[in-house]
């Protein structure tokens, strides 16, 4: 038997946008879930907003207001997608007027954010699925199945990258995700946070690490109206920007491996260059997000002039077959997100946890605070 369940966006930027064509598509992908999601609101502050979300998408209503959808009785689950400012204040609300929430990472604007959303949805009895959409991808379900299995041995050391150039403008608006107030962090809580989030996935626990941070371009132009994305905005009134544009960390598993983990949303000429190394006593597993359905693998017993091989993902692999029905068919961005959308209603129509929790949310905001008080202090942090 399969049930409706009311479904609302809180905030309907772009990911508000992703979430809501996450949802449309649940029904192809996923025949077999028992609920079946029912857009019944959407909010959004900037005036016309919500309502075009409406219009286009078909929501029930629409508000300026996101008080509205929690006070809302049609409304049973929520996607928040709002700035990361709002994210404990949305979340929390949510959860104690028994709402299942998807949030998106970074949950609020430190650990303490991230904890008092958990433990709402603890008190509430409610599910919460987190952002981390990376760790959807088949491929990297597949490396995370050939490192336990210990098919490259014991693992020593790991290398994940994530550099981006969607703040590398120099004209790039001074929007809120470049002041502390609103943004909280910036390269750390964007990108640093689903590094952390991998490592985890595919590692275990990080027990200490040190960190580097820089800002490269100092100064951004304030816009003069409602942005969305990563607006320009030359010839506006010049403003600082608050935090990191770099990091760079050094960092300590409990298995006793180590990592390398450096992020930039400023860099020239890289688009979405995201992917890990992971070295072991007899192999290596290689990821890159832009060639999502290939891992380049080296396991034998040669050590020395060991080939690496590509492994074509396929209907074996993670939710691959929800999508394609044979080996090296290409998935994309929006394809993990309708997985995170269908680990997010399965944990609610089963009442048990699927996929990335608000625990692991908490667990990787401990991590980014841990950095930025590194880069402060000059100085190895415990996570202990």
């Amino acid at each position: 038997m399969v049930n409706g369940l009311g479904i609302a966006v809180v905030g309907f930027g772009w990911m508000g946008r992703v979430h809501t064509q996450a949802y449309a598509r649940l029904p192809h992908h996923f025949p077999q879930l028992s609920l079946r999601p029912e857009l019944v609101a959407v909010a959004d502050e900037v005036p016309g907003r919500a309502e075009e979300a409406a219009g286009r998408y078909g929501f029930a209503s629409a508000t300026r207001d996101w008080r509205e959808v929690a006070a809302d009785p049609r409304v049973r689950a929520v996607s928040i997608t709002a700035p990361n400012f709002l994210h404990r204040r949305i979340g929390v609300a949510m959860a104690e007027a028994g709402k299942h929430i998807w949030i998106e990472k970074p949950v609020g604007l430190t650990a303490e954010d991230a904890r008092a959303v958990a433990d709402a949805l603890g008190k509430a009895g409610v599910q919460g699925t987190v952002g981390f959409n990376y760790r959807n991808a088949p491929a990297v379900e597949a490396a995370r199945e050939l490192v336990a299995a210990g098919e490259i041995g014991t693992v020593t050391h790991v290398r994940i990258r994530l550099f981006s150039d969607y703040a590398a403008h120099p004209e790039g608006a001074l929007s809120w995700r470049y002041e502390r107030e609103r943004g909280g962090s910036g390269v750390l809580g964007d990108l640093a946070s689903h590094g952390v989030d991998l490592a985890r996935f595919l590692l275990g626990d990080i027990t200490s690490l040190t960190a580097d941070t820089a800002v490269f371009i100092p100064e951004r132009a304030r816009p003069t109206g409602a942005t969305a994305g990563h607006a320009r905005a030359a010839g506006g009134e010049l403003g600082p920007v608050e935090n990191e544009d770099y990091v760079n960390c050094l960092l300590r598993f409990a298995s006793g491996a180590r990592g390398v983990l450096e992020a930039s949303r400023v860099s020239v000429g890289e688009q979405n260059n995201y992917g890990f190394e992971i070295h072991g006593t007899t192999g290596a597993v290689f990821w890159d997000y832009r060639r999502m359905g290939e891992l380049a693998v080296s396991r034998g017993s040669s050590y020395q002039d060991q080939p690496v091989s590509t492994l074509y993902v396929g209907p074996g692999h993670g939710e691959y077959a929800a999508f394609q029905p044979g080996s090296a068919n290409s998935m994309g961005y929006d394809d993990l997100k309708v997985i995170e959308a269908y680990h997010f209603l399965r944990s609610v129509a089963e009442g048990v946890p699927y996929g990335p929790t608000a625990a692991d949310a908490v667990a990787s905001a401990v991590a980014l605070d841990a950095m930025a008080r590194s880069a402060e202090q000059g100085t190895w942090v415990s996570l202990g």
